[in-house]
Parts: C-alpha cells; structure tokens; sequence
C-alpha cells in the first residue's frame, strides 16, 4: 500500500497500518499487529526525507523538501513512533521539570497544570489544543479546569486513540479530537477562549504559519501560552558538533527544522499577539534535569516506579528493546523497519540529552502572548 495523499487516503492507511477497532497491550503487542507491508512503506516513506547524512553538507533541495511536506514527514513520524513514545513515556509526550520526591508522572501532570494556570482556564471555557498526541495533555487539563478541550492532530491513529482513551474515562462529552493540518486549521476566526500547544508547534516548516492560525481562532482577549523547542543563543550552526546534536534532534523526532528562540519570539509579535511573558524553564538551578528520564541514571530515580521507567532508557534497557525489536523483524513476526525506529529513537534520546546538557537546545521555551481586543 503506497504512502497517503490526502486526509482520505491517509484515514484508509493508517486503518490499515494500526487497526483502530481493536486494542492492543504493550509495545510488542503493537507492533507485532502492525500491518507489515504498510509499516515498511511508511518507515521508508520518512527516512528519504534524510538521505543526506552530513548536516554540514546537506543541500538545500533536501532541506526545502522537509519544509514544504512537513505533514507527510511529520504524519510518518508519529505512524512509526507513536507505540514506542507510549511505552517509553506515557500519553503525555513532552518533558517537564522535576523535584525531588516527585514521581515521574507527578511531574509530568504539574507540567500541564502550570500552563493551564498561565491561560487563567476555567470550568465552561472553550479551549483548543493544537497537536494534541494521544489527548494526555487534553485528558488532564480537562480535568484540572472542567473546561471543554478540542484537540487538533495531523495524525489519524492517534486522533483514534485520544478519543478511544477519553471516553474510556467519561470525558467524551467534554473533549474533541478533530483531525487536521495546524497551519490550515478547520475552525471559524474567533472559535476558542484560550488555545495551548505542549511541544507540538515544532513541527511547523514556519513558525509564523501556526501562530497566524492560532490568532486566528482565539477570541479577541484570548491567550496563548505554549511550550517551544528551540535552539538556544549557545548554538552555533557553524560548530560541527552543535550542528551534529541539532540535526539528530530533527531527524529523531520528525522535525522539519528548529529555530532560535528570539526567532520564536520574534514570530509570535510578527502575527499580532501581546507578549505577555517569555521564559527559557530550561534554565534554573534544578537538581535533577529536564532530560533525567533519558540519561539513564537510574539513581536520580524519584520513587520505586520510576526506576522501572528510567532502566527501559539505560544502556542494558535500551539493549533489550533492541534486541527483543530486532529478533523478532527477523523471524518474521514485527514488520521490517521495527529495528530502524528503535535506532531512530535512541538517537532522538541522545541527542537531546547532549543538546540540554551543552544548553543549545531547550524543549520548553515558554511563551504566553494576548491577542488584543480590537
């Protein structure tokens, strides 16, 4: 089956690639219930966007090509990666700060509060969520604020199971998951009351585009508050090494190219919101990094679950998944490119962790903006 064209076809794809009528257990479950034919051709389908290995050299042909197919390149992506992220992190795909004595997942949910409080979210609220993954962010927001959460994605399987995880927890009534492009999104200008984005607008081929679309749909007086990934002022694109991390970055998370944060900045005034405020929450004197839960090091684990969660990223866990992926592309029982998304991943991991700990690269550049009344 040949990679999607339209919102039609890529519906009938992913139907086909991930089965959305039946639930699945873990990761090795899923996998092994993927269409083999189709997973193959959508793992080959993203890698040709990166055939040039070398960042330095890499020509501007293959880089416009990111840009101008960042739904096809994005959609691909998460097609592949979408049951690796859920079982190395859980339905809320983005980093957070941490505290000692708090749990992973504790810290996770604050995460989204915190955002929520930027927004001033309350119950009967309208309030859009743009790249909404799986709908964790939406779920616990909804929650925490009892206002209503409409959820955008690009991406069909995890619209299927955002909505299948929502009603699984009597949320059906007050959550949307809509399927659509975020530079082009579905909604009439002045729809929402507050609209959010959790590490989600990087994908855009221009920042300028989403945030435009954002303007758009939030009433006048609304507010919207966002975590970036970005590069940050340390990054020098002309070090080889800077330039290494940053492309690993990309290329492991299906990112079309990343921007400084001034130009993330610079964007959000250029389309007509107020800054309200804009921090780097990268940057403080926490003990324990925003990228603990890749390093590895099990001993910054904060309670006995989490040990759990943090060996799948050691080096031995990390051993394990691959050769257990591997062993079974082999024989025949997981789809060919299984193995090939694994490596992806851990590389993404890598990366990140290099580019945080250098401090070129920051996944939660927060930004709070007002659109003005008139």
């Amino acid at each position: 089956m040949s990679p999607p064209q339209s919102f039609e076809e890529d519906l009938a794809f992913s139907k086909t690639l991930h089965n959305h009528e039946s639930e699945h257990g873990g990761l090795l479950a899923k996998i092994t219930s993927k269409d083999k034919e189709a997973f193959e051709n959508v793992v080959n389908n993203y890698m040709k966007y990166w055939v040039d290995k070398d960042p330095m050299t890499e020509s501007e042909e293959t880089k416009e090509a990111r840009r101008s197919n960042y739904t096809n390149m994005t959609n691909a992506y998460y097609n592949i990666a979408t049951d690796f992220y859920e079982y190395g992190w859980g339905e809320s795909f983005h980093f957070c700060r941490f505290y000692p004595g708090e749990n992973f997942y504790q810290a996770i949910a604050r995460h989204e509060h915190y955002l929520a409080v930027q927004l001033n979210i309350k119950s009967g609220m309208k309030v859009l969520d743009v790249g909404c993954g799986v709908g964790g962010p939406a779920r616990e927001i909804c929650q925490f604020s009892g206002a209503h959460i409409t959820g955008i994605n690009n991406n069909d399987y995890q619209i299927s199971r955002a909505i299948r995880s929502a009603a699984r927890i009597g949320l059906e009534n007050k959550t949307n998951f809509i399927k659509g492009n975020f530079m082009e999104m579905p909604f009439e200008d002045n729809s929402f009351d507050a609209v959010y984005a959790i590490e989600a607008t990087c994908h855009a081929p221009k920042l300028e585009g989403v945030y435009g679309e954002v303007f758009r749909v939030l009433k006048p007086g609304g507010t919207f508050a966002f975590y970036e990934w970005c590069v940050t002022d340390k990054y020098d694109p002309n070090d080889p090494e800077h330039r290494r991390i940053i492309r690993g970055v990309e290329y492991a998370d299906g990112i079309p190219e990343l921007f400084k944060t001034s130009v993330a900045l610079q964007s959000l005034k250029n389309v007509g919101f107020e800054v309200v405020s804009a921090e780097d929450m990268a940057l403080n004197d926490d003990t324990i990094p925003w990228y603990y839960p890749l390093e590895g090091d099990i001993r910054k684990a904060q309670c006995l679950w989490d040990y759990f969660s943090v060996f799948r990223m050691t080096h031995f866990g990390k051993f394990c998944t691959r050769a257990l992926v591997g062993g079974l592309e082999k024989v025949g029982i997981a789809p060919a490119g299984s193995f090939q998304t694994q490596i992806v991943l851990e590389t993404a991991g890598d990366c990140l962790v290099e580019g945080g700990k250098l401090g070129i690269f920051t996944p939660m550049y927060l930004m709070v903006g007002r659109k003005p009344q008139n």
